[in-house]
């Protein structure tokens, strides 16, 4: 892909499911590709930098380190996952859930603006999710992060319009990865939820920041849910009890 041809680009979380797929993505188009992640290592060759997105004080280590490096494109994709009674999710979990999906991508962002700005160009892409369009139950914390973060990619896109810095928003259906633990599997069965695999998810992805839209959402038919809900939410409330009564089952003991 020609437009990510020597790009600098700097992604977070670009070893985990997906991330290590959309790396291998970014490399193959010839991207010049960072990647920031808490594991100890990468199973690929690109430029490291290990960071804790979860607190106030790694998010701003990692700021001032991707500052430096002054990127071309800032793909925000490290994410954590919470599925489960709203009452039931601990204190910590909840913090960190809106630390990693929402707080660090702002806030690293933030960081890499000004320096975009002044260079005349910059892309950043915010790797959301279908559940930041529709509110799904039992994914409270993660649908209400994903659709700051939603907001906040178009409210700063229209901020930029005219200075040459892109801003695009990614959202996929729910991927069959390491993110979907046990019961979110069980509860995709018992729903009959749709769920792509990573390899198509990652490619689409990449593609997604070659061609610098401003919106992507990926997966039919939850791209027209998506517009559906923004029309007639209520319509939408009653076309998902069934499924939100189904997932209660797997909480009762």
């Amino acid at each position: 892909m020609r437009r990510l041809r020597h790009k600098k680009i700097v992604m977070t979380g670009g070893a985990g499911g997906i991330g290590k797929l959309v790396s291998a993505g970014l490399i193959k188009a010839g991207a010049n590709l960072h990647v920031v992640d808490r594991s100890d290592g990468l199973p690929f060759d690109a430029h490291y930098l290990k960071g804790d997105l979860s607190t106030a004080e790694g998010i701003a280590d990692i700021g001032a380190s991707i500052a430096a490096v002054e990127p071309d494109i800032l793909v925000n994709l490290a994410g954590v996952q919470y599925f489960g009674p709203f009452e039931s999710q601990s204190e910590e979990h909840l913090r960190t859930n809106y630390m990693v999906n929402l707080v660090a991508p702002v806030l690293l962002t933030h960081a890499v603006l000004p320096g975009m700005r002044q260079r005349g160009h910059g892309h950043i892409v915010n790797i959301g999710s279908v559940f930041g369009s529709i509110g799904f139950a039992h994914f409270v914390t993660y649908s209400s992060a994903k659709a700051g973060l939603r907001a906040f990619s178009e409210a700063l896109r229209r901020e930029l319009e005219g200075s040459r810095v892109d801003v695009t928003y990614i959202a996929p259906r729910a991927v069959k990865t390491g993110l979907s633990n046990g019961q979110v599997m069980e509860f995709a069965k018992l729903t009959n939820m749709n769920m792509d695999k990573p390899e198509y998810t990652a490619r689409q992805i990449v593609r997604a920041i070659g061609s610098r839209k401003k919106d992507v959402y990926i997966g039919f038919p939850e791209s027209l849910f998506v517009r559906i809900n923004a029309l007639m939410p209520r319509m939408v409330d009653a076309a998902v009890a069934k499924n939100d009564r189904k997932a209660k089952t797997l909480f009762s003991s």
